[in-house]
């Protein structure tokens, strides 16, 4: 099944070093703004159920604000304790000044 892109939020809407969550079909999805750079992952923490987008961004890293685990934006990888599980990161083009996110079909809206 073909992936989809699917419109996040206007580009300008969200500053460098700034992040959102969106809503995609009952998926919460992070959108981050790395000093122009934009990458999405699913918003929840690994480790426990916490909204990362509520948490502080720190580079291309995203702190948890449950127990505070950090998480690679670039990779999903978790690079402190106590989570061990990636996000899932999706690939992320800007088209017409909207930050478009590329979903399994199966989660378009």
């Amino acid at each position: 099944m073909a992936n989809a892109y699917i419109e996040t939020v206007r580009a300008d809407a969200l500053a460098p070093g700034r992040m959102t969550c969106v809503d995609v079909d009952g998926r919460r999805i992070l959108v981050a703004n790395v000093d122009g750079v934009y990458f999405a992952t699913d918003d929840t923490c690994t480790h426990e159920d916490a909204s990362l987008s509520s948490g502080s961004l720190d580079g291309e890293l995203v702190k948890c604000p449950l127990h505070g685990s950090r998480f690679s934006l670039r990779t999903g990888e978790p690079m402190e304790d106590p989570a061990e599980e990636p996000l899932r990161c999706y690939p992320v083009k800007v088209q017409d000044g909207i930050v478009l996110v590329e979903l399994p079909q199966s989660m378009e809206p």
